[in-house]
């Protein structure tokens, strides 16, 4: 007898269960990891925390997208978010910021809505505006996918390698229907961790691939959803989306080995709640960077610093949102100051050179072309060699 070969074909599709004893430790992990998320951020200013949750927000939209391979311009949506939570915004809106940025809100603030057709097919509309979508493929905004068979292929077109083929358009209402039902009614089930309902509802969703595009953007949504119901709080502080941009070839593996298998799923919810509890680290992270940045600043409030260094030294501080790996997470070089604060070459180096006595930042190893300084975090350890006469770039 053969078996099904795709998850839905098994008999006890969508029945899904899960060894608990394998996924205790992660889940206690991500609680305590929530609580200690809460706790930092309730030390820091409301300025701090309209900002962090702005950064985390953006951060989520900016990498949801690019799971799927697209880029997006990260000051309209910026500025999109930013008009939408009554911060200030310089930068200009697109048809396409508004609509991702109104999506991101009504998934993370509107957690108590119930999740109706309505709801998805209106997210679905905002992911395509109607002015970009001349610009794509023909395909159905606003409503199901068509007759044809959906399915996730690669290499040559004579010869290609299905990854994935979701359930016939026909009955697809009706197992949508039970997924929305489920849905809404399992907010209030005791019986089932919020976190492993935010993995479920993640799986079953992707899995049914309702739309003609955009189902691995509406299944994150959906997963926000599920994870601010979960705990209000704290979800507009870390971006999953991040972290699974960050083991994207993993995102895609658990998903096609899982789709294939049975409907106990534990190894899928393993990888969920892992990048989880990445995606609250990093926020843990950067909150932590936000509470010394304070510090730095009050340590450094009477240093008598200009208006350029002021403005090098909070780039130093913030690091990149968007990529902590990017930025100068390295470090900065005299030619990268004078670059940023729009100075000449000895005034980058004289700068560096105060910056230096005054304690603000440390040398990195190394010299000439090739010297790099960081900032100084630790209030108490200016280095001796720091005192030191700047090396410029002119020198071998």
């Amino acid at each position: 007898m053969t078996l099904p070969f795709w998850i839905w074909q098994q008999p006890d599709w969508p029945d899904f269960h899960w060894q608990m004893d394998t996924l205790t430790h992660l889940l206690r992990a991500c609680t305590q990891a929530q609580g200690r998320l809460l706790g930092m951020a309730g030390a820091i200013s409301a300025d701090e925390q309209a900002q962090n949750t702005l950064d985390a927000l953006l951060q989520n939209i900016i990498t949801s997208s690019a799971i799927e391979g697209e880029r997006l311009n990260v000051e309209s949506v910026r500025s999109s978010l930013a008009r939408r939570m009554g911060l200030q915004a310089d930068g200009q809106e697109t048809a396409r910021s508004k609509g991702l940025a109104e999506l991101m809100l009504d998934a993370t603030r509107s957690h108590g809505e119930p999740l109706s057709l309505e709801r998805l097919l209106h997210w679905h509309i905002l992911l395509f505006p109607v002015s970009e979508q001349l610009l794509t493929a023909p395909m159905r905004i606003g409503e199901l996918r068509g007759e044809e068979p959906m399915q996730v292929v690669s290499g040559r077109i004579d010869k290609p390698t299905v990854h994935f083929e979701a359930p016939p358009r026909e009955g697809l209402e009706a197992q949508l229907h039970r997924f929305l039902c489920w849905f809404n009614d399992s907010q209030n089930d005791v019986k089932l961790d919020p976190l492993l309902r935010a993995g479920v509802a993640h799986f079953w969703f992707v899995t049914l691939h309702p739309f003609d595009d955009g189902n691995g953007r509406l299944t994150r949504a959906i997963t926000d959803l599920a994870l601010t119901q979960a705990q209000p709080q704290s979800i507009r502080l870390y971006a999953m989306s991040a972290s699974i941009l960050d083991d994207r070839r993993g995102y895609y593996e658990i998903l096609q080995s899982s789709q294939r298998a049975g409907v106990d799923i534990t190894a899928w919810l393993e990888w969920f709640l892992q990048t989880l509890l990445k995606s609250i680290e990093q926020a843990l992270a950067r909150i932590e960077r936000v509470l010394g940045k304070a510090r730095f600043w009050r340590t450094h409030s009477q240093s008598g610093l200009s208006k350029e260094q002021v403005k090098v030294l909070n780039r130093l501080l913030d690091g990149d949102v968007l990529d902590p790996r990017g930025g100068f997470a390295d470090g900065i070089s005299a030619g990268q100051y004078q670059a940023v604060a729009k100075v000449s070459k000895a005034t980058a180096s004289r700068h560096l050179a105060d910056l230096l006595e005054k304690g603000c930042i440390l040398r990195l190893p190394g010299g000439g072309r090739s010297t790099r300084y960081q900032v100084n975090w630790n209030d108490n350890s200016i280095q001796a060699a720091n005192h030191e006469t700047i090396e410029t770039s002119s020198k071998p």
